[in-house]
């Protein structure tokens, strides 16, 4: 069994016990989580979907931890003019782990 959810604004393919790192929320660590905009769920050969989203569906997720991304470097440049521009990136995300999928 797996599921579509929605969350922060990234779509993501879920199954029970697996551990995804997600946009920041503001949650505790520890704490349960319930994403309710769930796109499609599928059972076997039985697949239902939403449209947009299911309103009877959610997942329920607990909350691992929070952390920061790799680092993503953006160097911008104009050859001549002696224009250089350095500048880095960390996303924040929180990681979680799905207990439960109900349709």
């Amino acid at each position: 069994m797996y599921a579509v959810i929605k969350t922060g604004g990234k779509q993501y393919r879920v199954a029970i016990g697996e551990k995804i790192k997600i946009e920041q929320i503001p949650a505790d660590i520890g704490s349960e989580y319930v994403l309710d905009q769930v796109l499609m769920v599928a059972d076997g050969d039985k697949i239902s979907m939403g449209t947009p989203v299911l309103a009877s569906a959610s997942v329920k997720a607990t909350v691992i931890g929070h952390g920061r991304g790799e680092k993503v470097h953006i160097f911008k440049m104009r050859r001549r003019k002696h224009y250089r521009k350095s500048q880095g990136h960390r996303q924040n995300y929180t990681e979680i782990r799905i207990d439960g999928i109900s349709a």
